[in-house]
């Protein structure tokens, strides 16, 4: 009898088990492919004759592409599914560069920027909805942080494979390479079985009606969130050695170190944060409390010159604090979507990333190019202390909370059957 009972509900963790590797699959293509033309821009700007002005042009149709086309995908995820529209849009990022390595032209650069602006948009609709409808609820968390890391990893590894790909088959050659890794993570995608989840055409008319109303302070609280969050973050990654180096005498070596703590402490704070959001409802205090100590930290970096020592490890705990919050923000969004709306509410909230994207690095290479490289920190750490405010502001209310719980009581009670 024990066998019997138990039968199913292994079944339904090892379902689980496999939409988690799936979608993690797809997050990890998602990061590979975004960094794949920047690693490849000497390669490009030999290729096309052009400077890297026009090269960073593509950048920024990259970002403004999937900054404009993210809130209406996560309206699609939610009204014919997220998993076809996740399929497609791994197809459509590894077309758009096996596209670019067989025409190599700036014509080519661009629309293939377009393209894999679109394809990006795909991912956090797409992924989180159907983790929200797929996932044991007292293990959403940590669901949610190896989604984040598989991202992170994607990030890390693009500069050492697109380098061993160069080596071996050329540029063009590695442009189809990253591109063909879309697809087949598609077909394993399939053949996984993996699930989905919208699909709002099955619900029920008064089911539909709930949720025409997304657009809720809490979401757009949320969305300057996320910019804020982004915007905090860009100032050290991408000229967090540049400033280290011209505005506090650090080496190279040393700023490259104490940057490569930052990156790595935060994807171990990723996982870390997963097992923290599972045992916790208050993810609005964690963020707050995990960026107040971090703005303090960034806030020393910024105005005292440390030696190397010291700097790597405010760097290291830095970017741990900063990856220990991901899992508790995407539960933030989780917990203000409508229920069946999870793909409408990331791909709304998920904007405020691309507009850090489009707006941080005008603003930082303005700093610099002002001779305040102290203040690369220094804002940094002002973003950070808005962050602080806003989160407290996005818990919602208890008695708001169990009436949204109650909502999807079904969908948590049978996750498997559901979408």
């Amino acid at each position: 009898m024990a066998d019997v009972l138990a039968a199913p509900q292994q079944a339904k963790t090892d379902a689980s088990l496999r939409t988690l590797f799936g979608i993690s699959a797809a997050h990890w293509v998602s990061h590979f492919q975004m960094l794949t033309l920047p690693m490849l821009f000497p390669f490009l700007k030999a290729q096309l004759g052009v400077g890297y002005i026009e090269l960073g042009f593509a950048l920024t149709v990259f970002a403004v592409v999937s900054g404009v086309t993210q809130a209406p995908l996560g309206y699609i995820v939610d009204h014919i599914g997220a998993r076809k529209i996740l399929l497609l849009g791994l197809c459509l990022g590894g077309l758009a560069l096996v596209m670019l390595g067989l025409h190599v032209s700036y014509p080519w650069l661009i629309a293939s920027a377009v393209l894999l602006g679109v394809a990006n948009s795909v991912y956090h609709p797409a992924n989180y909805a159907i983790l929200s409808a797929h996932m044991d609820e007292a293990r959403m968390g940590r669901a949610f942080s190896i989604h984040t890391f598989a991202g992170f990893l994607g990030g890390a590894m693009a500069p050492a494979v697109v380098a061993a790909l160069v080596t071996v088959t050329g540029g063009s050659g590695a442009l189809i390479a990253c591109g063909a890794v879309g697809p087949l993570v598609a077909l394993l995608l399939i053949a996984i079985g993996i699930p989905d989840a919208g699909a709002n055409k099955h619900k029920t008319p008064g089911e539909r009606a709930l949720q025409q109303n997304i657009v809720t302070p809490t979401l757009i609280v949320l969305t300057m969130f996320f910019m804020l969050l982004g915007l905090s973050n860009a100032g050290i990654s991408n000229f967090g050695v540049v400033a280290l180096m011209s505005g506090y005498g650090t080496s190279f070596s040393t700023a490259n170190i104490a940057l490569t703590a930052f990156l790595g402490a935060g994807a171990v704070g990723v996982l870390a944060g997963g097992f923290l959001a599972d045992r916790t409802h208050r993810h609005g205090q964690v963020a707050a409390a995990c960026f107040a100590v971090n703005a303090a930290i960034v806030l020393v970096i910024a105005t005292v010159t440390l030696p190397a020592i010291l700097l790597t490890a405010a760097m290291t705990a830095a970017g741990f604090l900063g990856g220990v919050i991901a899992p508790s923000r995407d539960m933030l969004v989780r917990n203000a979507a409508p229920a069946g709306a999870a793909g409408r509410a990331f791909g709304i909230v998920s904007t405020g990333f691309n507009f850090s994207g489009i707006a941080s690095p005008l603003l930082f290479g303005w700093i610099m190019d002002q001779n305040e490289p102290g203040w690369v920190f220094g804002v940094s750490a002002l973003f950070m202390a808005l962050t602080v405010l806003l989160a407290l502001f996005t818990e919602r209310k208890p008695r708001a909370r169990a009436e949204h719980s109650n909502d999807k009581s079904d969908a948590f009670l049978n996750p498997i059957a559901g979408g």
